[in-house]
């Protein structure tokens, strides 16, 4: 059977649809190719978050037309994921060496499109209609292999879409409206991870705080998303809950509360801010204040006060004055994140901010985005240097990527730890003292006994 290469772009949820779409695949009969030189199929998994990443995977597929056709003129050529969705036939049109378009809702198709292809039909399919049910085609994992990481822990999607409409987003284009799963269908899966040796599970969803707000009634003070958490939590075997991305309007009472009383639940949360000002934050249609996102922060330091918190930022949104820059470098010193992802603005097809007045020019975007990483680094590496000397838990994923002499995993609190290799480790929890610190990386020795 062909041999598939599938390069992923962007979030986790595009991770986790890349890994369901190879294992569907692997079922089929397909195999894996080590590198894009050797597969009969090549498939790029696509985001459009920003420009930047489109025409990285754009590029990409002009450069493999052009090199890979050369060797081999029956190598199929396909684009998946959010930029397929928002671009469709366009794509084909720019490239037309392109065979296949799969859009966020048709990609669990992908095995009888190629079988299509591979028959010998080239004409080339393009797919990005909407499809009931969708969000619960995504259930199939890959848990072995050469990467212990996939046995020690899953991502688990429970949810598409999004309804949120942030002005500068296009995500609810690409990915659709809000559709959960049933939490019994959920369970199930994570169950059968759970007995394959997966120790801990990563809810997804695009607003994972959104889960069941339609469907699920509250019971007895709990949103749906709460009654997940707790459904999962039952699972015996399992060991760690994660979950992201979350919405700071979906963090209620409940579940903050919820990490005091379910303690599978891991003590981090990634909760995007997006902006320390109220002006940016209204015009970016968040619907949360500043002084309510810290107060959300002061809540669950309360209840953990071990919380490891990372968020979301954006520089140079359209408007944002000097005094607005100032909001978001002071929200940084007032919370102390662990850590913060941070982007350049960019206007996106047919959001409300590609078109507003006052866009920022590139120069002061990236000024910005040079102030504030310094400050991230500078407040996040107390909270790292604030951990020498102190006792981690670690579940053990796999040598590490940039040095296989040494051992990698994560706290409870979502840092990554590396460490000296001790035969049977990969996939178990084990206790580490942290010795010393890099950026954004614990150095760990053994427990003394």
């Amino acid at each position: 059977m062909p041999s598939v290469f599938i390069k992923t772009y962007g979030c986790q949820m595009n991770e986790r649809d890349s890994e369901a779409v190879a294992a569907q695949l692997i079922a089929k009969g397909y195999t894996l190719a080590p590198s894009e030189a050797s597969a009969d199929v090549i498939l790029l998994n696509t985001c459009s978050v920003r420009d930047f990443a489109e025409q990285k995977a754009f590029h990409k597929m002009q450069n493999l037309a052009a090199e890979v056709r050369r060797r081999n003129s029956k190598v199929i050529l396909g684009f998946m994921g959010c930029m397929a969705q928002s671009r469709g036939r366009q794509l084909v049109d720019q490239l037309p060496d392109v065979d296949l378009v799969i859009g966020t809702q048709k990609i669990h198709h992908t095995a009888e499109y190629l079988d299509r292809l591979l028959s010998g039909v080239r004409q080339p399919i393009v797919e990005v209609g909407t499809e009931d049910g969708s969000e619960a085609a995504i259930k199939d994992h890959i848990l072995s292999g050469n990467s212990a990481e996939k046995s020690a822990s899953a991502f688990v999607s429970i949810m598409q879409g999004c309804n949120q409409h942030c002005t500068f987003c296009i995500v609810p284009d690409t990915r659709g409206a809000e559709r959960s799963r049933t939490i019994e269908d959920i369970v199930a899966e994570c169950r059968q991870l759970v007995e394959k040796g997966v120790k801990e599970i990563t809810l997804l969803g695009q607003i994972v705080t959104s889960f069941g707000k339609r469907e699920i009634p509250v019971k007895e003070g709990k949103s749906g998303f709460v009654q997940l958490l707790e459904a999962v939590h039952a699972i015996d075997g399992l060991e760690r809950i994660r979950f992201t991305a979350p919405h700071p309007k979906g963090y209620g009472d409940d579940l903050v509360a919820a990490y005091g009383q379910l303690p599978k639940l891991c003590e981090s949360a990634h909760i995007p801010a997006q902006s320390g000002s109220d002006r940016i934050l209204k015009l970016m249609h968040r619907g949360y204040t500043r002084a309510r996102f810290i107060e959300l922060i002061h809540k669950l330091r309360a209840q953990k006060p071990q919380m490891g918190i990372t968020t979301d930022l954006i520089v140079g949104f359209p408007g944002e004055t000097e005094e607005d820059f100032k909001e978001t470098l002071s929200l940084v010193q007032e919370v102390e994140f662990d850590n913060a992802y941070i982007f350049k603005y960019s206007p996106r097809k047919d959001t409300p901010a590609a078109a507003m007045p006052d866009q920022l020019s590139e120069d002061a975007k990236e000024e910005r985005h040079a102030r504030l990483l310094t400050l991230v680094n500078e407040t996040g590496m107390r909270h790292y240097q604030g951990l020498v000397g102190k006792t981690v838990e670690v579940l053990v994923e796999g040598p590490s990527r940039k040095n296989p002499a040494r051992m990698a995993g994560r706290t409870r609190c979502n840092k990554i730890a590396l460490f000296d290799p001790v035969p049977g480790q990969e996939g178990k929890l084990i206790e580490l003292i942290v010795n010393r610190t890099g950026l954004f990386t614990l150095y760990c020795g053994k427990k003394s006994v």
